[in-house]
């Protein structure tokens, strides 16, 4: 299966790239079998998603994914953020190649990750 046109899109034009000086959590999560690696960044106000970011060194999936889960998850509160899954990213971008379905786990899981450290540092 080729790369769909909105997997070409938001891996040439990435949406929220880059990475966040004030960020109030970080997840970074990594695949040593691929090598792809993922650091979401955010910006919380009660507990909803102001902003989000990525960094990531990997393929044109990888970076798709990172991309299109910034879009999906800017605004939502932190409870439906967290019930993001690698489905919802597979839909937004019309699919990915069966060898690229592990990409949209890794942004699923940096995310969460970040969620985890933001809601740890707030009891």
């Amino acid at each position: 299966m080729p790369y769909s046109e909105k997997v070409l899109e938001h891996f040439q034009h990435p949406r929220n790239q880059g990475s966040m000086a004030d960020a109030d959590a970080v997840g970074e999560v990594g695949n040593p079998v691929c090598g792809d690696v993922m650091k979401i960044y955010l910006k919380i106000r009660d507990r909803r998603i102001k902003d989000i970011k990525f960094e990531t060194l990997g393929c044109a999936a990888a970076i798709a994914v990172s991309s299109a889960l910034t879009e999906i998850a800017k605004g939502k509160s932190l409870d439906q953020a967290l019930k993001i899954e690698k489905d919802d990213i597979v839909r937004e971008l019309g699919g990915l190649p069966d060898l690229k379905i592990h990409c949209s786990m890794l942004g699923v899981e940096a995310m969460r990750a970040a969620i985890a450290k933001y809601q740890a540092g707030q009891k």
